[in-house]
């Protein structure tokens, strides 16, 4: 499911009490002791990773400014956030004082920001020159309608990347009421939906880790863990093998039924559903793989039947993801399984009650996503995931989830998927 693993935040499994933040609401959840895992068994695997290149991000900006030129828009405006990292290589922790890079048309990348933090962003800059200050009693807005107006931009269309928050663009609107500032999407999404293959090594590089993290979890689970123990041995295994955790979302019995968690304490029993829904970060680009598995018990048929159909459902989205076919063909070839099972229809329960898929990158969501409407063709170079989750309230969820990539000659498993409920980790 990706992003909404982030907004739980966990305290390390060593610590008293384990403590989960989800939508706000706050659940504490005893901690037992337990012996660790031996984590010797694990071993930094990014030794041949290789990060994005100065040239490649030079290659989007290039790619931007063609984008711009056919789309009419004289710039592109980055807040902070993963635009930005994505064009530039800064990551920018998004304050409330305005940091901002500006994309021309044509000419170089430049930026605005806060003068005391003008020597901290140029130590970050491979990227274009120009750094213009702004003082505490001034105003940034003033400042970036200046830079523009420099790069020979007096009116027109401004693009705002999808990210740049609002009291930005209504500054901006209010020092330059003469300028259109328009959706940077016809940039921004062409660039970031498309990978390249060092892109896609990073991806396959995360997905490798956080798989192998995900088996040595289910190897060393105990009877009378909690959903959050569980999700502690996950990102320390991330850790271990040199990635970035982004968190792990463990569910146990009837809660596996909620997709993105609960509240409700929960202890591991034999024979229980335990789903893991878990991502990491290398180089900034995140996996998202979910594994269920039936805890220390031969499984019931009825767990063997939904996991089953479960299964086949991901089989058939993946094979409909096809070169030139509309997006929504991968959510109609899972769902549809589902719905002959006897599931649905739509996304009513017991079934599926979201799309079968969301396009990943250096966000765990991004374009690209498989669900009806959207009929974006899918493209070489896409990455998404597939997971048509099926829900049975009160009783479990189930939910085997693989990234895929587009190449060439169709689309290929980032992770192999599970073999079967008896052997998940084929």
């Amino acid at each position: 499911m990706g992003i909404e693993r982030r907004k739980f935040l966990k305290y390390s499994a060593g610590s008293a009490a384990s403590v989960s933040f989800f939508s706000g609401i706050i659940a504490f959840t005893k901690k037992t002791e337990y012996n660790d895992p031996d984590w010797s068994q694990l071993h930094n695997m990014t030794g041949d990773v290789k990060p994005i290149t100065v040239a490649e991000r030079q290659q989007r900006i290039a790619k931007a400014q063609q984008l711009m030129a056919s789309n009419q828009i004289q710039a592109l405006i980055l807040d902070a956030g993963t635009s930005l990292n994505y064009f530039t290589g800064i990551p920018w922790w998004p304050s409330e004082r305005t940091m901002v890079a500006i994309i021309p048309v044509k000419g170089e990348v430049t930026y605005v920001s806060p003068a005391f933090e003008a020597d901290r962003l140029k130590e970050l800059i491979i990227i274009g020159q120009g750094v213009h200050i702004w003082q505490e009693d001034e105003s940034p807005y003033e400042k970036i309608v200046e830079v523009l107006h420099q790069n020979g931009i007096t009116g027109g269309n401004i693009g705002m990347e999808e990210r740049l928050r609002f009291f930005i663009l209504d500054g901006l609107r209010k020092a330059a009421p003469n300028m259109n500032f328009i959706s940077g999407d016809p940039i921004s999404i062409p660039c970031r939906l498309i990978k390249s293959p060092a892109e896609i090594a990073l991806l396959q590089k995360a997905n490798d880790i956080t798989l192998a993290a995900i088996q040595f979890c289910a190897a060393n689970v105990k009877e009378g863990m909690s959903n959050n123990d569980v999700a502690a041995i996950i990102s320390q295994a991330q850790r271990k093998m040199g990635a970035e955790s982004d968190g792990a979302l463990v569910t146990i019995g009837a809660a596996s039924a909620l997709p993105h968690g609960s509240i409700q304490p929960q202890q591991l029993h034999k024979g229980e559903v335990l789903l893991m829904d878990c991502g990491c970060k290398i180089e900034g680009y995140t996996s998202d793989i979910t594994r269920t598995i039936v805890f220390g018990a031969a499984p019931t048929q009825r767990q063997r039947t939904i996991w089953d159909l479960e299964k086949k459902a991901q089989a058939a989205g993946f094979a409909a993801a096809q070169i030139g076919q509309p997006c929504e063909n991968v959510d109609h070839a899972a769902r549809k399984v589902l719905i002959d099972a006897g599931f649905g229809p739509g996304y009513q329960l017991p079934g599926c009650p979201h799309r079968t898929g969301h396009g990943i990158g250096m966000d765990g969501h991004e374009w690209g996503n498989m669900v009806n409407g959207n009929q974006q063709p899918i493209q070489v170079g896409m990455c998404f995931s597939v997971e048509p989750t099926i829900v049975i309230p009160g009783e479990m969820g189930l939910r085997l989830e693989d990234c895929a990539y587009i190449a060439e000659d169709g689309a290929h498993w980032f992770s192999k998927p599970a073999h079967s409920i008896d052997a998940p980790f084929a």
